[in-house]
């Protein structure tokens, strides 16, 4: 964690999760990967440790969806596709 995540702490789940909410994580969770840095992993959006806060929070809303890991894999797999 960085210092900023020490001192804010874990962002807080919706009290239930609508399809807009999963749709946000993923994206969340694929903006948000990790990067191979020379140091660790990093987020590769924003530089701080791997796993990032919004790329926790992603992971818990998508788990609070009952996904499982294949099936996250598959809806970030599909955000990553090109457009047609």
């Amino acid at each position: 964690m960085d210092s900023t995540e020490e001192i804010l702490g874990e962002l807080p789940l919706p009290p239930y999760v609508t399809a807009e909410d999963t749709g946000l994580a993923v994206k969340a969770v694929t903006l948000h990967a990790a990067e191979q840095c020379p140091d660790r992993p990093r987020c590769r959006n924003d530089r701080a440790p791997h796993p990032c806060q919004l790329h926790r929070r992603g992971r818990r809303v998508l788990d609070r969806r009952g996904l499982t890991g294949r099936q996250i894999g598959a809806l970030i797999a599909e955000q990553e596709a090109p457009q047609r």
